[in-house]
């Protein structure tokens, strides 16, 4: 019995168990499965950069204060960071990498650079 390739229909040759006739068509294949996935990662990876680069512009000496106002002119998308950080007395900063956003009073954002290294 003949196995044909999964992606080109090509009859395939060797061992019994495989499904491509080449490295080309299983390429091919898992690109067009994963698509939507990786095109949904690259989106969130791109918001992320261009968010740790719009903290790391207005922050170029490691602290700083910016305002919401500044923010949202420059794009910075809130609602995504890579995590968190809550202080003992309870302050919460949002993180994109290394780059920081403490959340102030009166729309004020604290801008910081975390100096650790990730554990």
């Amino acid at each position: 019995m003949e196995n044909s390739c999964l992606e080109c229909g090509d009859i395939i040759k060797g061992r019994s168990d495989k499904k491509f006739c080449s490295d080309s068509c299983r390429n091919t294949y898992n690109n067009k499965f994963n698509k939507d996935t990786t095109n949904l990662m690259r989106k969130i990876n791109r918001i992320l950069r261009k968010n740790r680069t719009i903290l790391s512009k207005l922050n170029p000496n490691g602290k700083s204060k910016t305002t919401k106002k500044i923010l949202m002119q420059n794009d910075f998308d809130f609602n995504y960071h890579t995590n968190t950080y809550t202080t003992k007395n309870g302050k919460v900063y949002f993180f994109c990498y290394e780059q920081g956003i403490l959340p102030l009073e009166n729309d004020m954002y604290a801008l910081v650079v975390r100096q650790e290294y990730v554990r």
